[in-house]
Order: C-alpha cells, then structure tokens, then sequence
C-alpha cells in the first residue's frame, strides 16, 4: 500500500545562539549544557506534540489534524519558553563556575517556528520518518529574518497557513505579520510573536489562587495522564463537551484562551457562566463560575504524580452568607465531584495512546 498523506502542524524548537556557545566554550562543558537544555525542551513539549526528532540543537515535532487545538499550540510553547529562561536563570544563579559554558549560557535563548501542511510518515533505520514539502519548508524557515526585522531573539514565527489552519486571530493575540522569501519557494506569509515581552509579562503578572487555607471545599482525582493532557480535558471546549457539560459558547482571545476569556455553558437547564482570572499552563488556572445566583472561585491545580496527574479544584464563595456556605456550596461540590468521577472514567478510554503514561521516548534522550 502506498504512504498516507497526513495533515497537521510542524514545529521546531531551535537554540539559537548555539554555534558560538560551543565555539566559545570548553566542549565537553558547552554539550552537556546544551544537552540539559534540549532535554527540557523536549519533555516539555513531548506530550503535546510527537517530537519526531533531535537536529543538533533543534528538536522537531509534529501533531496530526485534531490531536491539538490553538490554544494548547500557543500555550505549550509559552509554557516551553517560559521554562527554558527559568532553567537558563537557574544556571546563572546556581553556579560560581567561570568558565564560558557557565557564564555564556544565558546569552542562549529560544526560538519556534510553526506551519501546517502534509507530510507522510515512514519507517526509517534510526525510526519514523516525516517527509514532504512542507516538512523541507518548516524546515527552511529556520533560517528566517524575523530576528533582525524585529529585534528579536526570543519568538514563535506561526505560518499563515498554521494561523488559518487553527482559526488563530494573530492581531487580536499582539502577533507582527511578517513574509519571508525563498527563490524556489516564493514568498511565505507569517506571524511573529515575541517570547521575550510574554516572559517579562509572565514574570510582572499579578497571581490569582485560592489557598488551601482559604478553601471552601476541596475535590480532587488522579488522572493516568501527563499535566498537559490533563490540562486539555480541562480546559478545551471540545473535550469538556465529553464530560462536563452539553453546550459551551467561548469568547476567547484571538482563538486563545487565557486571564479574562469568558464562556456559557449549558448544562441540562441550568447556564453556568465562566470567567477565567489566572491560567498558568501546564500548572493551574483560576475561574469564577455564577450558576444559579451562586458565585464562586475556583483554582484548579495539576501536579505530576507518579505515573500520573493529581488534579485538585479548591473553592470558595465569591459572594457572602451564611446561606451559601450551607446550602449552596455543598451542591457545587457535589456537582464537581460528580463530573470528575465521569472525567476518570472517561479517560482510558479517549486519551490517545501517545498522551498515556508511561510514556514511550519519542527520541533518545540526549546522552
């Protein structure tokens, strides 16, 4: 039987700023540096995407038509970026080391870039193999201008034909519109969105959470998946039509969701209004949900647990009385509680089989 073509998105982290790193740096230093860094990235987006392989200082990933929406796209390269400084952060402050490995590492940073085309799988000596024009040509933009036209170090270049793939609003997110040119390709509209203002926002940004010793109630499950898989049954409207509710209406932010998205959701009778106050991928996200005249604010946390995500939803009142806490709240809770035993029943059977945990390496860890 012939190949089958398959559709989806194509992505490649790359370290930029590398080939002077090591060129600069002891070797056996540098590598290991870099190799540590790599891995991260990696594990950060593996269970998102299918990372197919390393390049040398690049990984590169792909997710077929319908394993991911826009919002799980966007929020797993932020959540990849964000780590990235955090563990380059973490290198310059926990050594005293002066060597160039050390004190060159935090001139590194990260970049991605993004399309959405078709590409066949096979079956090569070292293991799956993507080929097709538009794996060379996620591949070819790696060498874009988008660094010097911007300024930038630090950004996701998203293709057009990856914007309308995934219904993204790039003006309404802060994207730059941009074209690069290839005499044997001609010109490929992009976007570009800057990673470095994200990450000082990210760092500026006020934190909404209910505390433990704040809580009205707790609930809480353990779900045989990675956090972000977790995080997509969640919080994705189409996964939650599978559990949680009959009907949900989103207002988002240029097909994103993120602080300030707004949803109603129909369950049976009764409308629930949603507004999300804090999101953290893969960490935990905080809602203040109205159903029937009752107010509340819930933060929903995940945190890997062995084989697994534990996941726990704190609430509390976002009105007062002494009616809510006796009769309202014990009926959220019930509710909640009621949908999540659906949630884990459900998911052995919905998850796909590379979203599972244990889950096998898509490539061999660097040495």
């Amino acid at each position: 039987m012939p190949p089958t073509t398959e559709r989806g998105c194509l992505l490649i982290a790359d370290i930029s700023g590398y080939t002077g790193y090591v060129v600069s740096s002891p070797l056996e230093y540098a590598e290991d540096v870099v190799a540590d860094i790599t891995r991260d990235v990696v594990e950060r987006l593996e269970p998102v995407l299918r990372v197919n392989k390393l390049e040398g200082d690049a990984a590169f990933g792909y997710a077929p038509d319908g394993d991911l929406d826009a919002s799980m796209l966007l929020d797993s390269i932020e959540e990849c970026y964000f780590g990235f400084r955090r563990r380059i952060r973490g290198i310059e402050h926990s050594t005293n080391c002066s060597c160039n490995a050390c004190a060159k590492a935090p001139g590194l940073n990260l970049k991605f870039v993004v399309h959405h085309g078709e590409f066949i799988r096979r079956a090569g000596a070292r293991g799956e193999e993507l080929t097709g024009h538009d794996v060379i040509l996620v591949h070819r933009l790696l060498k874009n201008t988008a660094s010097k036209a911007f300024g930038l170090r630090g950004y996701a270049l998203c293709t057009e034909a990856c914007v309308n793939a995934l219904g993204i609003d790039p003006g309404a997110l802060g994207m730059q519109s941009h074209c690069e040119s290839y005499t044997d390709v001609g010109e490929v509209p992009a976007w570009v969105a800057d990673l470095e203002r994200r990450w000082d926002d990210e760092r500026e940004r006020r934190r909404v959470v209910v505390a433990p010793e704040h809580a009205a109630f707790t609930v809480g499950l353990t779900l045989p998946v990675p956090p972000s898989a977790a995080w997509e049954y969640l919080t994705a409207p189409q996964k939650r039509l599978l559990w949680q509710v009959q009907e949900i209406e989103e207002v988002d932010a240029g097909g994103r969701r993120c602080t300030g998205t707004s949803s109603v959701c129909v369950d049976g009778r009764a409308k629930i209004y949603e507004e999300i106050l804090d999101w953290r991928p893969f960490d935990y996200f905080t809602e203040r949900i109205s159903l029937s005249g009752v107010r509340v604010t819930l933060t929903t946390t995940l945190e890997p647990e062995g084989a697994g995500t534990r996941v726990v939803t704190r609430g509390r009142p976002a009105g007062s009385g002494r009616l809510i806490h006796l009769t309202a709240l014990p009926r959220f809770r019930r509710r909640l509680q009621a949908r999540y035993e659906r949630l884990a029943a459900l998911m052995p059977a919905q998850i796909p089989e590379h979203k599972r945990l244990p889950l096998a390496p898509a490539v061999a860890p660097p040495a």
